[in-house]
């Protein structure tokens, strides 16, 4: 199953992992297909550690999932942050289960976050927008000051949503 984001800095491909992470798949398939994530602003870009997004508030306070309430963490051992480009949910202030809209991608290996946030994918493609991302100028808050937003997704296939019109 694969995405693809849509930024102002160019695509990223991204490979989600649905069989592993059924829950965190399916409420950011069912966002980017409602236009949830549509012209939505990375909020947060530190180098050498994320880019982070899904807030429709833009502040990185908002947003909730597609069922309108947390959803529980979907921890695999055999996916970690060992990489570059590695998809996780967001959470609040590292409290468990607190799985809402936002997200996050590494810019780089990040073992600290292992058992903390669900891994749900990773970049397959686009590497040199995330290289783009990753050099945005940000204020003291780690706040882009020049626009990084999430224009739009395409959905290349939906297993979740082939599965529920079977």
């Amino acid at each position: 199953m694969s995405l693809t984001l849509h930024t102002s800095h160019g695509d990223l491909k991204i490979e989600l992992f649905c069989d592993d992470c059924p829950k965190a798949c399916e409420n950011f398939l069912a966002l980017a297909a409602s236009g949830y994530y549509d012209q939505t602003k990375f909020h947060r870009c530190m180098r050498n550690f994320i880019v982070q997004g899904g807030d429709p508030t833009g502040t990185g306070k908002g947003g909730a999932s597609c069922w309108g309430t947390y959803f529980k963490d979907e921890i695999r051992q055999h996916l970690r942050h060992d990489v570059r480009g590695v998809l996780s949910m967001a959470n609040k202030k590292n409290q468990p289960d607190t799985n809402g809209s936002q997200f996050f991608i590494t810019f780089s290996r990040q073992p600290h976050l292992n058992n903390v946030n669900t891994v749900f994918g990773k970049v397959i493609h686009g590497w040199e927008t995330l290289d783009k991302m990753e050099k945005v100028p940000v204020d003291a808050k780690s706040r882009p000051t020049v626009p990084a937003t999430l224009n739009s997704v395409t959905i290349h296939a939906n297993p979740i949503a082939d599965a529920t019109a079977r």
